[in-house]
């Protein structure tokens, strides 16, 4: 079985100061850094994903400005593949899926960035797509979400988001115990 890091949208506009920040991106973007770090160190394959919005009407990841950009805690050094989304699915309309087939990855060990949205939605694709996942929990962060004047906050939404794919879509667990099996 063949490994990959998958780094999800760890982009500027989600970090303080970004056009969407998000709750707990600097810890988790220290998380995944260290999970980098770890993959670089065994030399496992490691693949970053950047959203670069499409649609009218969009307010972050804008083409063109520093805020699509990585983040530079964890810039691709050369080799590291970057494939660019526009939709949350990081498999949809990219050359994910053709890349880990002809790499011979099975196994996917997934962070990122937006937990609810691409996050949940990349992992779900991946398990559809027959590939084993591991979600590194404090290696994501997510947002407070609004609906019909009642908000949840981020803590709840990223519980309740982690405790949906834990299990049938994905192996969820820290930082610590999946560097600890690497």
């Amino acid at each position: 079985m063949s490994q990959a890091l998958l780094l999800v949208d760890i982009q500027n506009d989600y970090f303080p100061g970004g056009a969407m920040a998000l709750i707990g991106s600097m810890e988790a973007g220290v998380h995944a850094e260290a999970l980098l770090e770890a993959f670089r160190k065994a030399r496992r394959p490691i693949i970053h994903i950047q959203h670069l919005a499409a649609r009218p009407g969009a307010t972050f990841f804008l083409p063109g400005t520093p805020g699509a950009g990585i983040h530079p805690s964890l810039t691709p050094l050369p080799g590291e593949p970057v494939f660019q989304k526009r939709f949350p699915n990081s498999f949809r309309e990219t050359p994910l899926l053709e890349h880990l087939r002809g790499q011979g990855i099975t196994e996917l060990v997934a962070a990122g960035m937006m937990t609810h949205m691409c996050i949940d939605s990349t992992v779900r694709a991946a398990f559809d797509l027959g590939f084993q996942c591991q979600l590194v929990q404090d290696a994501c962060a997510t947002r407070d979400l609004t609906r019909n004047g009642a908000t949840v906050a981020a803590a709840g939404v990223q519980a309740a988001f982690l405790a949906a794919l834990d299990g049938t879509f994905a192996k969820v667990l820290s930082r610590k115990d999946l560097c600890a099996g690497l």
